[in-house]
């Protein structure tokens, strides 16, 4: 009953400071948002859309007074448990609100609010003829820049610059008391002193919300080529891109099995996304002869670039005129030579005129359900890792098949130090309200819907638990951490000491995504 009576009390004190629009306690709102992607956990109390950065301070500060756990939620695209409070009672704050963009052309800086989608993000600065470095994950359209900050991502951008927190400038981080840090000591360098802003990416949220992000501006290339090649092994597939990364020659690359390339990868959602690439394709190309030229390129590969061969590297190249595309270009195909064959460019095409798809990918070519886990080796593992797991599918054979389990894979270098290796997931099981609500009707329309199955379910959990264990046991890194990662119990005692001393004092009653990271 105590504790009831504290629960409406803060929810009035939300409502009467941020006003009735900016709380939400409406029953299908909160079944929404206590799924992810993959899996649920216990409802928040509430919903807590603050549309400034002065609401936010003030939801916090009325959330700690009563000592109620606040978990932050960005786009929603999760899938490793980041956003979902096992132990319910927790206050959710829905950042997409904190949404502005402030270009400061003098500075060469853009200064976002945490709930921008980086597709937004991409909008506003194209007609500027500006980019940031890292633009952002395959999901920006759904993902924002606060919830890619605080998760660590790569995609758009990573090639040559990174992953997400080698974007950042500064960030302004509404802490557990309610006050505003800058991490920034200093408009003109995020390197003056301790590196105050890297203490809050990757940090799932644990650390404190995330208002705004401050991130540098660069001029955008106009000239690019998209490049794919067949590699036959995965040995052949890591030569060529760890070669290339080390002279970081592309602007993004990404590749994918056979079991990926025909079914995420090569589905497409009917004509009308067809079209829009094919505008896409015209509008990015560096002239009307070029992008033309590229679709009959496409039209005539039709799908057989997509069976090519086990694994394919696709490579995005950018410039600021045709000749020095053309010079990288060469370079990546000499590198690529004696590891692969040249295919046709349709998906870095796809890719380069669509770069925020849907989020079709959420589910399975044919409506399974999906989840993809993933690591991020040295070198000197991957081949040792490939071998075993490998293996770890040939031993749970009869297994999947029980449980309609298949698995694809995804490659990228991680920079020119680390090799990601990500496993995406698919077995048949209904769908939540989080896919019924993110997905359009007439899509899921199309696909087949399967009954809920526990069993299944259960099955999938086992399975990529026994992967995730897998990575460990190669000493992977991992990126999103949230809820599903190993991280703290990874440090050795005196870091332990460290991340702890750190959430103590900034969040001395442990209310900011208690239980993310480890940390409980």
């Amino acid at each position: 009953m105590v504790r009831i009576v504290v629960i409406n009390a803060v929810i009035h004190s939300l409502t009467s400071a941020l006003g009735p629009a900016s709380v939400v306690t409406e029953d299908a709102a909160l079944e929404l948002v206590r799924h992810d992607v993959f899996t649920s956990a216990a409802a928040p109390i509430c919903i807590v859309r603050p549309h400034d950065i002065a609401a936010l301070q003030q939801a916090v500060k009325i959330c700690a007074a009563a000592h109620v756990p606040m978990v932050p939620r960005g786009g929603g695209a999760s899938y490793t448990d980041g956003y979902l409070f096992p132990r319910g009672g927790h206050v959710l704050f829905d950042l997409a609100g904190l949404d502005f963009i402030e270009v400061d052309h003098v500075n060469a800086q853009v200064r976002v609010g945490s709930g921008t989608t980086w597709a937004n993000l991409k909008a506003t600065l194209d007609p500027l003829g500006l980019r940031t470095p890292f633009w952002g994950p395959f999901s920006g359209i759904a993902a924002t820049v606060g919830g890619s900050i605080s998760q660590n991502t790569i995609s758009h951008g990573s090639g040559r610059h990174g992953i997400s927190a080698q974007s950042v400038l500064g960030i302004e981080v509404v802490l557990a008391d309610g006050e505003l840090l800058n991490t920034a000591a200093s408009k003109a360098t995020r390197f003056f002193g301790p590196d105050l802003t890297g203490l809050f990416t990757g940090d799932c949220g644990a650390f404190g919300l995330k208002a705004a992000v401050t991130l540098p501006l660069l001029k955008a290339q106009p000239a690019f080529e998209a490049i794919s090649f067949a590699c036959p092994t995965l040995q052949d597939y890591h030569a060529l891109v760890s070669k290339a990364s080390l002279e970081q020659l592309d602007d993004s690359h990404f590749g994918v099995d056979l079991a990926l390339s025909q079914g995420q990868i090569g589905k497409q959602a009917g004509i009308s996304a067809k079209i829009g690439i094919a505008r896409g394709i015209i509008r990015t190309a560096p002239s009307l002869y070029a992008g033309l030229k590229q679709l009959l390129r496409m039209a005539a590969a039709g799908e057989d670039a997509l069976r090519a061969a086990n694994y394919m590297a696709h490579f995005i190249v950018e410039g600021t005129d045709s000749s020095e595309v053309a010079a990288k270009a060469a370079r990546i195909r000499q590198i690529a030579a004696p590891h692969s064959t040249e295919i046709a460019n349709t998906t870095p095409a796809f890719v380069r005129a669509m770069p925020f798809a849907p989020l079709y990918n959420i589910l399975g070519p044919k409506g399974e359900r999906w989840v993809p886990i993933h690591g991020i080796l040295t070198h000197d593992r991957v081949s040792a890792f490939h071998e075993q797991f490998v293996q770890f599918l040939s031993d749970r054979w009869e297994f999947m098949e029980a449980n309609g389990i298949w698995v694809g894979t995804m490659f990228s270098s991680v920079g020119a130090t680390g090799f990601l290796y990500e496993v995406a997931i698919y077995w048949p099981d209904a769908r939540t309200a989080f896919h019924d609500t993110v997905l359009d009707a007439d899509y899921l329309s199309n696909i087949p819907a399967y009954p809920p199955s526990d069993e299944k379910r259960s099955a999938v959990h086992r399975f990529k638990q026994e992967l995730i264990d897998l990575l460990r046991l190669n000493d992977a890194a991992f990126f999103q951490i949230g809820r599903a990662y190993p991280y703290f119990d990874r440090l050795d005692p005196t870091a332990r000491a460290l991340v702890l001393a750190t959430k103590a004092a900034l969040d001395p009653h442990n209310l900011m995504n208690p239980t993310a990271l480890g940390l409980d």
